[in-house]
């Protein structure tokens, strides 16, 4: 019995030194996408900045693939494994009846992603012209966004949070178009904004072109 305690321990710890270095390698890498450019690092700047082997980053990733990873933590805000839809947040936002609020709680998480995801995104977008698998990976975080859109979309249709005459189609794309990052870059990064005004500026935005008349998230 013993022996078995000692080696579900030793492995337990081996899965956290592998869990760490992991962070340690993503993190460097994100850092560097962001402040040199993704053409320009290399997996020997990324090993130097994660202190650890260039073996040990190929072990990880590609340059594309932890570019992933580190959008992927960046939108749900950590590295569990469970998707952004599993999220407490997401749930206290599903169980929100009024829309005034389900806009307001949406504001909220959407700028906290944006302001993660925002510095990533500037460095893809310039990636994805240079290499054909950022392309791709741009293709699909631009899918997966529209994807989030359009069940958000449906659930404020579903309580009344969007006036008649707007279609499905047009609110998805204006909710896509809202959760695009490089709004928060621009506004908050460029112009000066405080994270809390852009967050009522896009509760406000949204319903004013969806939403009816009487819709506004509370102050």
């Amino acid at each position: 019995m013993s022996r078995a305690v000692k080696r579900n321990y030793s492995s337990e710890k081996r899965a956290a030194r592998a869990r760490e270095t992991r962070r340690s390698v993503v993190s460097a890498a994100a850092g560097l996408f962001t402040t040199r450019g993704f053409a320009r690092t290399t997996a020997a700047d990324i090993a130097a900045e994660a202190g650890v082997s260039r073996k040990t980053v190929f072990a990880t990733g590609s340059k594309t693939g932890l570019l992933k990873l580190a959008l992927d933590w960046a939108i749900t805000g950590d590295d569990e494994d469970i998707a952004l839809a599993g999220r407490p947040e997401v749930a206290a936002l599903q169980r929100e009846l009024d829309p005034a609020r389900i806009l307001a709680g949406w504001a909220a998480m959407s700028a906290r992603i944006s302001a993660r995801v925002a510095p990533l995104s500037r460095a893809l977008v310039v990636a994805a012209a240079l290499d054909d698998d950022a392309a791709e990976l741009w293709r699909s975080t631009q899918a997966q966004r529209l994807t989030g859109a359009e069940a958000f979309a449906g659930f404020l249709a579903a309580h009344g949070g969007i006036r008649p005459g707007i279609s499905t189609a047009e609110a998805t794309d204006l909710v896509w178009l809202h959760t695009d990052p490089g709004l928060y870059h621009r506004l908050v990064t460029e112009r000066g904004w405080t994270h809390e005004n852009f967050e009522r500026w896009l509760a406000s935005a949204l319903a004013a072109q969806l939403g009816p008349a009487q819709l506004s998230p509370p102050g």
